[in-house]
């Protein structure tokens, strides 16, 4: 059985985007990249939410990515790629399949067949419904060192309690914190 792994970007006081929805402050530096490309080279399928699909699919396959960062870019692309929504027409990033159906049971199906990790890059409601769903196995929190003072937190849709397992904290050169998590569902680790 594959794991599903959920990857977001935080500050300090929980915000995964400003007040405008803003996203121009996240702490990246060589390291930051290092890590990116570590973590992309564990992953077979990236899962996206429409917004946080139209946030990556609106960068990356970009000359402005490509020049930024070339090795994340072509891993970024030419990972296999799903998205879920009922309103999008078309999903054009290259190797992405669009699906408008029940995501839990699209993530439950792909999450049985054999493969490399499964990853949610952003996406906090995606996130939410799967955790809920028990189909998380980790979450994976990059603490940024900013304060926003305001705008979208991190996990807003969730609704319930979800009690999680301390694995990992990896402390960053820049400031950056990652702290890894594992759900526990019905008294165990998912």
């Amino acid at each position: 059985m594959r794991k599903v792994i959920s990857f977001m970007v935080t500050t300090l006081d929980g915000f995964v985007e400003g007040p405008n929805g803003e996203f121009d402050w996240p702490n990246v530096d060589e390291e930051f990249y290092e890590f990116s490309i570590k973590q992309l080279g564990e992953i077979d399928t990236l899962l996206f939410g429409r917004m946080g699909y139209e946030g990556m699919a609106s960068y990356w396959p970009t000359p402005e990515a490509q020049l930024d960062d070339p090795l994340v870019a072509e891993l970024m692309n030419g990972t296999a790629k799903v998205v879920f929504s009922s309103t999008l027409r078309k999903a054009d990033w290259n190797n992405t399949t669009l699906v408008a159906t029940d995501a839990v049971a699209e993530v439950a199906r792909r999450k049985s067949q054999s493969g490399k990790t499964i990853a949610l890059f952003g996406s906090p409601n995606l996130t939410v419904s799967l955790l809920k769903a028990g189909l998380v196995d980790e979450l994976r929190v990059m603490v940024m060192p900013i304060l926003l003072g305001g705008g979208r937190s991190l996990y807003d849709a969730l609704d319930q309690r979800v009690a999680v397992q301390h694995l990992d904290t990896r402390t960053f050169a820049s400031g950056n914190v990652m702290i890894t998590y594992q759900p526990i569902t019905d008294g165990a680790p998912a």
